[in-house]
């Protein structure tokens, strides 16, 4: 890091702080949590991908396509197919009937039991995720750039929290616009840099040629396997429902459309987001097939975790690991004199073969580095994309780079922050304060509630550990409660003859099933999504049904 690239860092995220809690000084509870009700549908549309759009986006979907390919994309599939059926069912109920968050709505079908009970499994899962969004840039940025861990939870935490505090929901929708401009314009950048940082006579298409021969251009997997977590069966059926379950039921994606001018600005925000998310995570996986291939020519680690090589090299483990050094490069080599010949037909199959063995000596050398030290992260998927700018863009746009992956950290903590607070002060304690208070207090209450939620996610955020990829276990967590949620909304809005009651007791057991059977391990986490809202749904109907012939048989 050169001193241009501390100054491009440090103005961007000092511009995005003072004009966010600059542009946005709030009074009522209705600017504050709902954003005055004047958002356009293109601030909408872009704070909507924001909130999702995380760091950990960023940082794990290039490495998740360096080493796997392109194959994730499906699991934005359903995506689109969610954004209708909100538009068509969830977005005009909430609009009619003026809440401030979702889980208002249950009340009123239900009962208060079950809305509170709605709004604790979100607090639970969102405060979790919150955590790991600030956790996730900041572990990877202390191991590459050796800042202190602990410091960097604090700095991203207390960034957000200030203007969050200060504005509340226009705040973040005011900022991720901001945030969103230099994502896209810092990955683009990324994106030609590789391009041209490639050998003169390898092309674009080229390189294609060279990502699919090496196996990372297969996009659509059609196969019934349960035990491949992407495809495109995954993407329709378990996506859309996570989708439905985040972008309906979740409070950080609510509340971004319900601070819409009117229902047609929320739904062209939530269209907008369904149409451009698909073509732009596709986009950031070409980046990280793209960094693939630019290290077909170039010298790469066999493990792009720079603690677990340092730890392994200081090990009585030292000499197997540079002996596995040795093979790698010789494999390497062997694949770059193929590619710069031209892939021909008959070299594809010599590269498939070079590519597994490749792989093969990857996962050695995470057994050696486990062997070192086993409280060393061995999975590097998260570390490639920064590796690569770190060791090969010039000076400023490294520190563009930085500040797109911290943006992104902050736009969906944002969101998160401003949802947990919205959720505790509508839903929990204005709910159960029986004396009448003034809107001051309310809007108080929420800045403080937005406070103490910053703290905890900072705290869970310093005490995290790297999970096998950091984009898969914010979605497990998802995974694991919003099927649950989506189908006490799907009850609340189709099934009429469902009461409360059974509800409430139907969310309780079906929690607990799914808690068990992601411990067990016996569906990959998207089907979770399903299951969970096909479980409360049956039995709500089965316990309604049965305590209706109850109350028949007494009379």
């Amino acid at each position: 890091m050169e001193i241009l690239d501390w100054i491009v860092l440090s103005v961007t995220l000092s511009f995005i702080v003072i004009y966010g809690a600059y542009k946005t000084r709030n009074t009522s509870v209705q600017d504050y949590i709902k954003g005055g009700n004047d958002t356009k549908w293109w601030t909408i549309g872009l704070s909507v991908m924001a909130t999702q759009a995380s760091a950990i986006t960023f940082l794990s979907t290039p490495g998740q396509a360096f080493h796997s390919g392109m194959g994730f994309v499906q699991f934005y599939f359903g995506l689109p197919i969610a954004m209708v059926i909100i538009c068509l069912v969830f977005i005009p109920i909430y609009h009619r009937l003026k809440v401030y968050t979702a889980y208002e709505y249950l009340e009123g079908r239900f009962d208060l039991k079950t809305r509170t009970l709605a709004a604790i499994l979100f607090l639970v899962q969102r405060g979790l995720a919150a955590g790991i969004t600030i956790f996730a840039p900041a572990i990877i940025l202390s191991a590459v750039l050796g800042w202190d861990l602990v410091s960097l939870n604090i700095i991203i935490g207390v960034l957000v929290i200030i203007y969050t505090v200060s504005g509340g929901t226009k705040a973040v929708n005011v900022t991720q616009k901001q945030q969103m401009f230099i994502i896209f314009i810092g990955m683009f950048v990324a994106f030609f840099m590789i391009i041209d940082k490639l050998p003169h006579d390898i092309s674009f298409s080229k390189a294609l040629d060279i990502a699919g021969a090496s196996g990372k251009m297969k996009v659509l997997d059609f196969s019934f396997d349960l035990s491949n977590r992407y495809t495109v069966w995954t993407g329709f059926l378990g996506g859309t429902f996570l989708m439905l379950s985040y972008f309906g039921t979740d409070q950080s994606q609510v509340q971004r459309y319900l601070s819409g001018k009117s229902i047609r600005e929320s739904q062209l925000g939530l269209l907008f987001n369904g149409l451009l998310k698909v073509p732009m995570q596709f986009f950031i996986l070409l980046v990280g097939v793209m960094v693939f291939v630019f290290y077909q020519f170039n010298a790469a680690p066999l493990n792009f975790n720079p603690k677990a090589n340092e730890v392994v090299i200081n090990s009585k483990y030292a000499s197997e690991y540079k002996a596995l050094e040795n093979q790698y490069r010789e494999i390497e080599n062997d694949k770059k004199a193929l590619v710069l010949d031209g892939v021909q037909l008959e070299d594809k199959n010599r590269i498939k073969e070079l590519e597994i063995k490749s792989v093969a000596l990857k996962e050695q050398a995470k057994v050696i580095i486990s062997k070192a030290d086993d409280s060393v992260e061995t999975n590097d998927k998260d570390y490639v994309f920064i590796h690569f700018i770190l060791n090969n863009l010039p000076r400023g746009l490294i520190g563009l780079l930085l500040a797109v992956i911290l943006s992104a950290a902050m736009s969906s903590t944002a969101s998160e922050l401003n949802a947990l607070a919205s959720t505790t002060a509508i839903d929990l304690y204005k709910r159960n304060v029986k004396e009448e208070k003034t809107e001051e207090h309310y809007v108080k209450m929420s800045k403080w509630f937005t406070l103490g939620w910053g703290i905890l996610a900072i705290l869970v955020a310093c005490v995290a550990n790297l999970f096998d990829n950091l984009i898969q276990l914010v979605n497990i967590i998802g995974s694991i409660f919003y099927g649950n949620v989506l189908g006490i909304f799907l009850l609340a809005f189709f099934i009429k003859c469902v009461k409360g009651n059974a509800v409430f007791i139907a969310a309780l057991i079906t929690q607990i099933l799914i808690i068990g059977v992601f411990l067990l391990d016996w569906l990959p986490y998207l089907w979770l999504n399903l299951l969970g809202c096909v479980l409360v749904m049956g039995i709500a109907i089965l316990l309604q049904t049965t305590m209706k012939r109850k109350v028949e048989l007494i009379h």
